[in-house]
């Protein structure tokens, strides 16, 4: 028996990021993912499957293909001259490579309706995939904006503010409804959300912190990383047994 009471296992494709390293007498180049999205994704009874960024489409599709639900995951700013934006001083880590896989990855689990579970930088994707924009910078630039990106001097599982769940979303099924603690990690965020999805929770600022397709079967994207808090919160947990369940009826494994 399967640890999620399947026959087989969901198969959950996760993106993720090129990184090089300068040593004194070489370069290496290597593609990987933290950690933390592998283990969660194995916790809520998935196999996490790596794709490699820069793909011809054609590998993509064919990898695709197989998947039974995809996560996009945290990592560094998008292009902003994808949705519109400027250049900011705060803008960083940008890879072309990694926002050409992703945003055609977004796209295509919508128009298939296959399970997708975006986080952080993820939902950035999934919003401009489907034609939203991004602050550049949240709390220099939007009105009222304040800080988002707690990093270094607090652990990724510091709980730096709430936000308030919409009662009416697929989220609050997680979640449940009223004010929630989470952890934040970013200085970007949605400015404006993109029409085929609906903001499903949103931060003391008016940020929009988590956003869902209607339309879809299961599509969420959260502004936080619940993978730094799935062993202190059951809830946080349940978002990738969310996915991990949706991937399993969708590719219609059967139960054991």
């Amino acid at each position: 028996m399967s640890r999620n009471g399947f026959v087989k296992r969901p198969l959950i494709g996760c993106t993720t990021f090129r990184q090089t390293l300068e040593r004194p007498d070489y370069t290496i180049s290597m593609v990987g993912l933290t950690p933390t999205y592998v283990r969660a994704i194995e916790k809520a009874g998935g196999i996490p499957i790596l794709i490699p960024c820069g793909l011809p489409q054609d590998d993509i599709v064919q990898i695709f293909d197989l998947l039974d639900g995809v996560l996009l995951p945290g990592g560094g700013d998008i292009d902003p001259v994808i949705y519109g934006g400027q250049m900011h001083e705060t803008v960083y880590g940008i890879s072309p490579e990694r926002d050409e896989t992703e945003l055609f990855l977004a796209r295509h689990a919508v128009a298939e309706e296959k399970p997708l579970f975006a986080i952080c930088r993820g939902v950035q994707v999934l919003n401009v995939a489907l034609g939203g924009t991004l602050w550049e910078d949240v709390k220099l630039l939007m009105p009222n904006g304040t800080r988002h990106a707690y990093h270094g001097e607090f652990p990724r599982n510091h709980l730096a503010h709430t936000v308030d769940v919409d009662p009416n979303s697929q989220l609050s099924h997680f979640l449940g409804t009223g004010s929630v603690g989470i952890n934040s990690l970013h200085h970007q965020g949605i400015k404006k959300l993109a029409p085929a999805l609906v903001g499903t929770a949103v931060s003391p600022d008016g940020l929009i912190e988590a956003v869902e397709a209607p339309a879809h079967p299961f599509a969420l994207g959260v502004q936080w990383h619940p993978e730094n808090l799935v062993d202190d919160s059951p809830a946080m947990l349940a978002l990738f047994e969310g996915l991990v369940e949706a991937a399993a009826v969708a590719s219609q494994l059967q139960p054991v």
